[in-house]
Formats: C-alpha cells, sequence, structure tokens
C-alpha cells in the first residue's frame, strides 16, 4: 500500500521579531511569528493598522532582515530581495509613465536579464491577456483607470514567474465596486495560474474571499492569535449567516483580550480555527 508524501511548505517563517529604527527610538514591529505557506495556497496576514503584516510582507520580499528568527523560501535563507519574489504595492503610479503597458510587464523581465525581448514580448502579452487588457498593450498609464492599472501592476509580477507572489493591501485605493471586481479577477486568475499569494490586508471580509488560510495578527508589536482555514468562502458568500458569523469571531479574536472560542450557533457552520498557527488545519 503506497504512502503519499507530506506537502512540503513553500514558505517558513520561524519566531520572526521585525524592528525599525525611528528618528527617537527603535520599535518592534513584530515578535516571534511564525506561519508556513504551502505551494498553491492563498495565504493572508490579517490584522489592524500598526501590528506589522506590511512589515512581514517586506522581510518576506527580502528588503528587511529579521532581528531574530528566519524565513525560508523553497529550502534557501531570505537575505536580500529575488526574482523568485515578485511585490505588488497598494500605490499602481509604481508603473513606469513613459513605457506603454506591454513595455512596463516586459521592463523587469528585460531589466533582470530573465528573457530576451522576443520572448519577453511573447510573455507580456500571454498575461495582459490574462488579466484582459489585450487591448491596451499600446497605452500608456495615465489613461488607465486604478483597476486597469491595477491588472498591469499583476500582470507584471506574475510575467516573472515567482515562486510566491506578495500582495501589499494591493486594493485598498480602489473604489469599493472596482475592489471587488479585481478580487474576483484575482481569484479567477489564480484559478487559471495557481500561482502562490501572500497577501496583505486589514480587511476582514477580503481576507474571507481572497484567502483560503488567513493567519491573525494583534495590535502593535504583532503576534500570533491563530489561523484560520477560510476556503469554504467566497464572494458568493458574504450575504450568508457563516460568513457573517466567522468575521464577528475573526474580529474578537484580533480586538479582544483573552477571546476563548463558543460554539456556533445550530445551522451556522463556521470555519475551524487553531491558536497554533504551525498546526494544518483540515
Amino acid at each position: 500500500m503506497s504512502t503519499s508524501t507530506p506537502l512540503q511548505p513553500l514558505l517558513q517563517v520561524q519566531k520572526v521579531t521585525l524592528e525599525y529604527q525611528t528618528t527617537q527610538h527603535i520599535v518592534r514591529a513584530t515578535h516571534e511569528v511564525s506561519f508556513e505557506v504551502d505551494p498553491g495556497d492563498r495565504f493572508v496576514l490579517l490584522g489592524p493598522s500598526g501590528c506589522g503584516k506590511s512589515t512581514l510582507l517586506k522581510a518576506v520580499a527580502g528588503f528587511i532582515r529579521p532581528r531574530e528568527g528566519q524565513i525560508v523560501l523553497d529550502g534557501q535563507l531570505v537575505h536580500e530581495p529575488g526574482p523568485d519574489r515578485v511585490v505588488v504595492f497598494q500605490e499602481f503610479d509604481q508603473l513606469l509613465p513613459w513605457k506603454t503597458v506591454k513595455q512596463n510587464v516586459m521592463f523587469s523581465l528585460l531589466a533582470s536579464r530573465t528573457l530576451g525581448k522576443r520572448e519577453a514580448e511573447q510573455r507580456a502579452l500571454h498575461y495582459l491577456d490574462k488579466v484582459g487588457l489585450s487591448k491596451f498593450v499600446d497605452a500608456y498609464p495615465h489613461t488607465l483607470s486604478g483597476g486597469m492599472k491595477a491588472r498591469v501592476a499583476i500582470a507584471r509580477a506574475l510575467a516573472m514567474q515567482p515562486k510566491i507572489l506578495l500582495m501589499d493591501e494591493p486594493f485598498a485605493a480602489l473604489d469599493a465596486l472596482t475592489r471587488r471586481k479585481m478580487q474576483e479577477e484575482l481569484l479567477q486568475l489564480w484559478d487559471e495560474v495557481k500561482f502562490t499569494l501572500l497577501f496583505v490586508t486589514h480587511s476582514i471580509e477580503e481576507a474571507l474571499v481572497v484567502g483560503n488560510r488567513i493567519l491573525l495578527l494583534s495590535p502593535h508589536p504583532g503576534r500570533v492569535r491563530a489561523e484560520i482555514n477560510s476556503h469554504a468562502f467566497d464572494l458568493h458568500s458574504q450575504q450568508g449567516a457563516a460568513f457573517q458569523q466567522t468575521a464577528r469571531r475573526i474580529h474578537r479574536l484580533l480586538f479582544e483580550e483573552g477571546a476563548v472560542e463558543v460554539p456556533a450557533a445550530e445551522n451556522e457552520p463556521a470555519a475551524p480555527v487553531s491558536s497554533h498557527p504551525q498546526k494544518r488545519i483540515a
């Protein structure tokens, strides 16, 4: 009788403490945070402002070195930025205004010498088609809406074919309708490409929609409160009783000191919660 090989985590964050210097003193952003991301996960870091979630993302990207602990990606210690991790930030003005949409997507491929010009163009066109911008490849950023700029940024990131895509509140600057549309398109894109995603947000609803696993971080400094398996929810679940109940439970776990779990009400199945983030949840 054959046994399946256990899935090996792609990303391991091991007791990571992060600090940064201000003009007056040293600030501790996170304290001994640990979690693992498996291949194909849509893993969300969720917490209030100041909990260190964006700082954690930057540490995974290699922009910040941990004060304590370590970050391991695909068996290699992270100590600097690399093309195996690509970040999509909240600000879409990061697009180069003098380059067309296609040239913006090609830029990273050419600058990193990942591909030659012809191959870079083919890959850029492929991912622009994936995000629905085939008709805008020769447009310039100033002619695009916020949602379209977001699509270009996502296409540019995926064109690098990173081991993990890092997104730091990528839709926070968009209006509510565009934000919902981008969440929907991101999930559709994931269904097609099956990339591994580490996603930062302070929105409980967005976390439940985008993520299949959610790590809850306490207010400053960020500590792990719990991990939630949220694969049961999607954009069409938001008005349902189970979705609303789980959102309330997350809010309690995030903001109420000493919060404990209470049994779910009858006919209101809740997403499983673990206070041990390293433990896999069924």
